[in-house]
């Protein structure tokens, strides 16, 4: 059953398949290398059971597990067993009651021969298209040494190949067996970890085709596997035309020169209450008066919260949501990893065609890299670039700690990625706590240097006229200019 390069044999997980550039290649042969819990045997049922879906016949080869949990493991997670032929070689209870002993292990050509046999008669009665052994380590325990279990599993993989079978075989991690030596023998490996933070998947090997580099994560449902490639950017941006969108507020337009522009990276900062999320919602507001559609991911508010105070100071987010023109996701960060997070974007944004995505907020979306700092600012840069390539306008909220004193642009050290910044201080004005809006970058186009005053009010964001009787307004504690001593001066 030969079949060209550009034809492959899907895996029968989604994720996976993106990863594998579409799949297995046909009538070659791959290693599922992991350790015990990893998946490697639901794996092979996502693979097998694809076969039967497309007309195939599939071969379980099963060397280790007893048949029948195998296949009530497997119905539980909805595969049709009926439909998948099964070759038994486990070993059964009565070797260790007749023997008293594992001597069903032993390495003798009487009890090699008889399995060879059974390989050989139960592949050819099936004629498998897609073939499964489940684990192929076991071998070894019936081989005299090394060298004899390479040779056998070469012969093995031929055989099977010059069937015109596709072949996924398991090993399990030890130190007791050479599976590092596999790894030259097969077209292909998927390796499985499963670490503090996660289960993440790995194709370190795939001949004849290019595979998604780095580290994919993966999570164990109650349907079977799920696979979450890493965020590819990609080198191509859409042809988008200069455009500068509006926040709606003449004055927060004015500081920004116009607007934003689409496609653009936006960080809003500030410290804790200052209004960081209620102005970046904003601009989904002007965004649904244009009819373009927004998303909002929640990472430290919960979605009622965020809808009562938006209501409270006249954004209409229940109409917005009504329309279809903004949805709100709320995002628990430590159940996510970074990989899936980036699934649900690219879900928004090649599928239902957001044109504004909001991450409210970085240090929170921080958490599902789940203490791997260094990976933050990597994964952070793949997103925005992926956005950017879309020609899809993102807003990050990002809370600085200092509520008065000492300035801050961002806390996250992720200013770099931004091609405008805007933040919000707290002030204490003649013992009164107040606002201010300012813009500290912008790549695009030139901005207003002042600092404003910043207000949020039953009738929406108010945004006075610049607050140029005061000095160290970025400090938290400003002081009144003296106009007629500077006259002097």
């Amino acid at each position: 059953m030969s079949s060209p390069l550009s034809e492959r044999a899907s895996t029968g997980i989604p994720g996976l398949d993106e990863v594998l550039s579409g799949g297995f290649v046909p009538t070659r042969s791959y290693m599922v290398r992991g350790q015990a819990g990893s998946g490697k045997t639901i794996l092979s049922f996502h693979f097998l059971q694809q076969g039967v879906d497309e007309g195939e016949t599939a071969l379980f080869i099963n060397l280790e597990e007893d048949l029948r949990d195998l296949k009530a493991n497997a119905a539980a997670l909805g595969f049709d067993t009926d439909a998948i032929e099964f070759l038994d070689l486990s070993p059964s209870a009565d070797a260790f009651v007749e023997d008293e002993s594992y001597e069903v292990f032993a390495p003798s050509e009487v009890e090699r021969e008889p399995l060879t046999e059974r390989i050989v008669e139960g592949v050819t009665a099936v004629d498998p298209d897609r073939v499964v052994v489940d684990p192929l380590t076991q071998l070894r325990f019936l081989l005299s040494d090394d060298y004899q279990f390479r040779k056998q599993v070469v012969g093995f993989m031929r055989f099977l190949k010059d069937r015109g079978a596709t072949v996924l075989f398991t090993v399990q991690n030890t130190e007791s067996l050479p599976t590092d030596d596999l790894e030259f023998i097969t077209d292909g490996t998927i390796r499985l970890d499963v670490g503090e933070f996660g289960k993440s998947v790995r194709v370190p090997k795939f001949r004849g085709s290019v595979t998604q580099g780095g580290d994919h994560a993966y999570r164990v449902t109650d349907s079977g596997i799920e696979v979450y490639p890493a965020l590819q950017p990609g080198s191509s941006a859409v042809d988008a035309e200069f455009e500068q969108l509006s926040s709606g507020i003449p004055e927060v337009d004015t500081l920004l020169g116009g607007g934003i522009e689409r496609g653009t990276v936006t960080i809003v900062s500030g410290p804790t209450g200052v209004g960081k999320t209620t102005l970046s919602t904003q601009f989904m507001k002007a965004a649904a008066d244009r009819g373009e559609r927004s998303v909002i991911y929640l990472f430290e508010e919960n979605r009622g919260t965020f809808l009562a105070r938006s209501r409270a100071i006249n954004i209409p987010v229940d109409e917005m949501i009504e329309r279809g023109t903004l949805r709100v996701n709320e995002v628990e960060a430590l159940e996510r990893s970074p990989q899936e997070f980036a699934r649900m974007v690219r879900e928004e944004v090649e599928g239902r065609d957001a044109d504004i995505v909001m991450i409210d907020g970085i240090s929170g979306y921080r958490l599902t890299l789940r203490g791997e700092d260094e990976q933050m600012l990597q994964q952070m840069h793949a997103l925005g670039r992926y956005l950017k390539n879309q020609g899809v306008t993102s807003i990050l909220v990002d809370e600085t700690r200092n509520v008065t004193g000492e300035f801050q642009a961002t806390m996250e050290n992720v200013s770099y990625l931004a091609d405008n910044i805007v933040f919000l201080r707290h002030l204490e004005i003649g013992g009164e706590l107040r606002k201010a809006i300012g813009v500290l970058k912008k790549r695009t186009s030139d901005f207003e240097r002042t600092i404003r005053e910043f207000e949020m009010t039953d009738r929406g964001i108010a945004v006075g006229e610049p607050m140029s009787d005061l000095r160290g307004i970025l400090t938290g504690a400003p002081e009144s200019v003296d106009r007629d001593s500077q006259r002097d001066e």
